[in-house]
């Protein structure tokens, strides 16, 4: 099979400061791949929810130095910020939700926009996004993107592919809450999206839209009782509301189609997802990311999703 035409898009932001150079480059050298173009996407807006409590919140100045840096050593190829402007968000979502919104980001401060804005300006046929905090393990002697593509072809109802969540158990068991089914022992199917690793097809993308917007419960619990537009009428007339995160809608759009997302089972290829911000993760890291590449990892951390950082160090 020809390779695929596929492009490798990355969130950065303020609270990525720490840890982005350790990150980055380990992603691009793991998922080893020859994309039309690694671009890192900065998210230039103010921090709100969580995210503004972060620990390890950089400047602006420093994000950008460290971008820079990284395209200057060839680790990326491109660097952009999304595009905030009103007129744009405005076509966008008319497109994605059926409606205009005013909300750029999620109640907890991830970049709503922005996760839409990468697919919708990628050129590639396929785009794989990955947070900036994500873990990858890949084999070298295994590419598990044009995995994914292969069976995303032979799957047309595969929207979404991503390599294994945690590493492998020795009978392929993973500690998920939300339910998955095995297909074949080539892949799980599950109707969650998960929204920090996931490689799509750029145009098939299209066929989950509209996705209806999911607001959270309003401080006036009157305004509960209205009706999903009205509540998008009111949030472009006075900017009230939260929306709910971006995976959550899309997750609810497969439930209500025939679309599912796909984990490989494949144990050559697995993903960790870090929730540790401390000093001493970060000091940590480097080490980790070492094991990590080498496919060394505690025997407990098998089959979880996030990384339990006292196994580690």
């Amino acid at each position: 099979m020809a390779l695929p035409s596929c492009s490798l898009w990355m969130f950065v932001a303020r609270t990525d400061v720490s840890f982005m150079m350790h990150t980055i480059p380990h992603l691009v050298r793991m998922n080893n791949f020859p994309f039309e173009e690694k671009v890192l996407v900065i998210d230039t807006a103010p921090l709100t929810g969580d995210k503004a409590g972060r620990p390890g919140i950089g400047t602006m100045q420093q994000l950008r130095e460290y971008t820079q840096q990284l395209l200057e050593d060839n680790i990326i190829d491109r660097i952009v910020d999304i595009n905030y402007d009103p007129n744009y968000r405005q076509q966008v979502y008319q497109k994605h939700f059926g409606t205009p919104l005013r909300c750029t980001h999620n109640y907890k401060g991830y970049p709503i926009l922005g996760s839409i804005f990468k697919i919708n300006e990628c050129k590639s046929d396929y785009v794989l996004h990955f947070d900036s905090d994500m873990l990858l393990h890949q084999q070298p002697d295994y590419d598990w993107i044009t995995d994914g593509v292969e069976l995303m072809r032979q799957y047309p109802e595969m929207m979404f592919v991503r390599p294994l969540t945690g590493p492998p158990t020795e009978d392929g068991t993973i500690y998920q809450s939300r339910p998955c089914e095995k297909e074949l022992d080539k892949f799980y199917k599950s109707k969650f999206f998960g929204s920090r690793v996931y490689l799509v097809n750029c145009k098939d993308f299209d066929l989950l839209l509209p996705i209806p917007a999911i607001w959270r419960s309003y401080k006036q619990k009157f305004l509960n009782q209205l009706s999903v537009p009205l509540k998008n009428v009111l949030n472009q007339i006075t900017g009230k509301g939260k929306l709910d995160s971006w995976e959550i809608m899309v997750s609810k759009k497969l439930e209500e189609t025939k679309y599912f997302r796909g984990t490989l089972m494949n144990p050559k290829a697995w993903t960790l997802h870090p929730k540790d911000r401390s000093p001493a993760f970060i000091e940590a890291l480097p080490k980790i990311i070492e094991k990590i590449e080498a496919g060394d990892y505690p025997s407990q951390q098998a089959g979880y999703y996030d990384l339990i950082s006292e196994l580690w160090f």
